[in-house]
């Protein structure tokens, strides 16, 4: 199924699995893949990192991504565009990590280059 619509499946997924997948493009075309913590909040998909990482640097040039939950099986894809989010940060979304991760980004000096992701296209397929 592709869709513009999120799939039914998603928001719970969403809220509850801890890693999803990033990919971003190097400027020279190359992929660049790699596990991420997030959450998922108003609609979009937020996930922090270090600014001289090669996804920080990747998505600063292009800021085009794809997502994908773990379970290769119950698929769950996100293709969509990366914001930089400046500090301060609202305190839901700083609520959201502390509750999901035991983690307080605002205090956490080496990944403070939050990204916001809005979704664009949705991929899914598996179980209902």
């Amino acid at each position: 199924m592709s869709t513009q619509t999120i799939p039914a499946k998603a928001p719970a997924r969403l809220l509850q699995e801890r890693n999803i997948w990033l990919a971003t493009n190097r400027p020279d075309g190359r992929p660049h893949l790699t596990p991420i913590w997030f959450v998922w909040q108003e609609d979009k998909i937020f996930i922090c990192m270090k600014p001289d990482s090669v996804k920080a640097r990747n998505l600063a040039a292009n800021n085009a991504v794809a997502l994908s939950l773990e379970d290769g099986s119950d698929v769950v894809i996100c293709e969509g565009t990366a914001e930089y989010v400046a500090p301060p940060w609202s305190p839901a979304l700083m609520a959201a990590f502390k509750a999901k991760y035991n983690w307080q980004i605002d205090e956490d000096k080496d990944y403070g280059h939050v990204m916001a992701i809005t979704p664009q296209k949705w991929l899914s397929w598996g179980p209902a």
